[in-house]
């Protein structure tokens, strides 16, 4: 058995439930990564990813840039397009239990919590586990 904490990315980066949705854009791009935690005080409260974001930007797309755009929207707290019903597992759990999971809800990434406190202690990602799989085969 392969746990996730072998496999995880452990103190992911994250958006805190106040930051915009323009802030979190550009560490989104920044960063060059597709999912970010959502947290309010340490403990997850959502996800949010470049899919959820990619409609709500899809009107500017052409010819500008929504990251540095003036569009008030992005003013907007991350709170209020996140997806607040997440998916997440523990430490302990079994890495083949997180691939059934993506796989069933189409999913590219899952957040690692404590299972008594709810804090984010990492993420595990489809590239965390190709990694893996990769220096095992």
């Amino acid at each position: 058995m392969i746990s996730v904490e072998e496999v995880m990315t452990p103190n992911p980066e994250r958006a805190d439930v106040a930051d915009s949705i323009r802030e979190v854009l550009y560490k989104l791009v920044e960063l060059d990564i597709r999912h970010l935690p959502v947290v309010d005080d340490g403990e997850l409260i959502g996800m949010i990813s470049d899919r959820d974001l990619r409609g709500y930007t899809m009107p500017l797309a052409n010819d500008i840039d929504p990251v540095n755009t003036s569009d008030r929207r992005f003013d907007a707290p991350v709170s209020t397009l996140m997806n607040g019903d997440v998916i997440s597992v523990t430490p302990q759990t079994d890495i083949t239990e997180v691939i059934d999971l993506m796989i069933d809800h189409k999913i590219g990434a899952v957040p690692v919590i404590d299972g008594i406190s709810g804090v984010l202690l990492g993420i595990v990602s489809y590239i965390d586990i190709i990694r893996n799989a990769r220096d095992v085969l």
